[in-house]
């Protein structure tokens, strides 16, 4: 699914949303995560998961062509942990 599927989602769940206006609205709540995952705070949404970004320590990795040892710096990233809802649902759909 994609930011436009969901925008489109969402016009046609609330017919009263102009297109560009859920476009907008997925945008604001896309910014917003990213926003907050940016600055260090931890997002949680009800039902379905919490993002948070954490540290990856730095590490030796190999080049798969050469073979050569590479230094990987440490860097953020984003992580997902699923909700008990949307987990459960998932299982309930396999």
């Amino acid at each position: 699914m994609t930011r436009s599927d969901l925008a489109r989602l969402l016009s046609l769940r609330f017919p009263q949303l102009a297109p560009s206006d859920s476009d907008a609205a997925v945008k604001v709540m896309l910014d917003a995560l990213s926003e907050a995952l940016a600055s260090g705070r931890r997002v949680e949404i009800r039902g379905f998961g919490s993002f948070q970004s954490t540290q990856r320590l730095p590490r030796t990795g190999r080049n798969p062509r050469t073979g050569e040892r590479v230094d990987i710096p440490s860097r953020r990233v984003a992580h997902f942990k699923p909700g008990k809802a949307l987990r459960e649902a998932i299982n309930a759909a396999a």
